[in-house]
């Protein structure tokens, strides 16, 4: 083929480019299928909450608001309460954000601004690797590992410290230390959804403009000026959103903190004492329940969805309220 054949192939400049019009059918078609992605969303929701809701319904109409207030779980009376179940459930959520909150936000920053580019991705690798780790994995190194050391070297000894002071004796003592507890399980938890947390809010700091971060540097900002007053006023609504993905994956939780949490039905003032929650509760009881027991699980489940959707509203408001500023 000769060069002046080669030119005839090519356009001339400024020419307009002929594009086929897409068919009206693979419009509709998509326009279909993405509607019907969402919609099944909302369905699958409704779904989920009429099933819930209509499984639990004979509990609250037995019980009423005393379902939610009682502390009692007794299956030979057939009295139950979900009072202790609720308290650990977001005891064991908070401890898990006051512990993984910062380290994963100390792990986020570490990466994307002070760790050397040989450490980086070793450490970005491994911790994202945690997040593959069955849950069940978690609880068995929980059991067998960390119980026993906690209730050696941090249970025994801080109660022998502890005992008889005004608050702290009530809060930190454990009266039988066997290291279970709600303590215990809040740090499984935190173990759980740091990797979480830390992935997100790295990325989200990596994808500030660099210019921003060195243009701080260049007026003579320090590190932790950069990071208090650059990265996280940009990134906060995504590391608000990292949190609430991370306190959705604590609420949740079954099989980890039904290892270590201990599974006693009582309320204590000791975070060191053992206790329930409500994933722990259903998944010990759910398999052999029947009547009104089993009509009581599946409302602790309608409880724990309506706490996980009253989270979801919180993260909105907040997202919201950060945008504005």
């Amino acid at each position: 083929m000769t060069a002046a054949t080669d030119m005839t192939s090519i356009p001339a400049a400024g020419a307009a480019v002929v594009r086929k019009a897409p068919k009206a059918t693979f419009d509709l078609v998509f326009r279909t299928a993405s509607f019907g992605a969402a919609l099944l969303v909302l369905v699958l929701l409704a779904g989920i909450m009429i099933s819930m809701i209509v499984g639990g319904w004979p509990a609250f109409r037995e019980f009423g608001i005393g379902f939610i207030t009682s502390s009692v779980w007794d299956t030979q009376n057939e009295q139950y309460g979900a009072w202790p179940a609720i308290v650990g459930t977001l005891s064991t959520a908070l401890i898990a954000l006051v512990i993984g909150v910062p380290l994963s936000l100390g792990i986020a920053v570490y990466l994307t601004q002070l760790a050397p580019p040989w450490f980086k991705k070793p450490v970005a690798t491994a911790v994202e690797l945690l997040a593959a780790v069955p849950s069940i994995i978690y609880g068995m190194w929980g059991l067998f590992i960390f119980v026993p050391l906690f209730a050696q070297y941090v249970q025994i000894p801080l109660s022998n410290i502890v005992e008889g002071m005004p608050v702290l004796g009530t809060i930190l003592y454990s009266r039988s230390p066997s290291g279970l507890g709600i303590f215990t399980a809040g740090i499984i938890l935190a173990f759980m959804i740091v990797p979480f947390i830390a992935s997100i809010t790295r990325d989200m700091l990596e994808q500030i403009p660099s210019v921003l971060r060195e243009s701080a540097y260049g007026i003579g900002a320090t590190t932790w000026e950069v990071v208090r007053h650059v990265l996280v006023p940009q990134a906060g609504v995504s590391i608000i959103g990292a949190i609430m993905l991370g306190l959705g994956r604590a609420l949740g939780e079954t099989m980890a903190v039904t290892f270590v949490v201990g599974n006693a039905n009582r309320l204590s003032g000791s975070i060191l004492d053992p206790g329930s929650t409500i994933a722990s509760r259903i998944a010990n009881e759910f398999n052999e329940a029947m009547g009104l027991q089993l009509n009581s699980l599946i409302a602790l489940g309608c409880i724990l969805f309506f706490v996980t959707f009253v989270v979801l509203v919180i993260a909105r408001l907040l997202v919201s309220r950060v945008k504005r500023y």
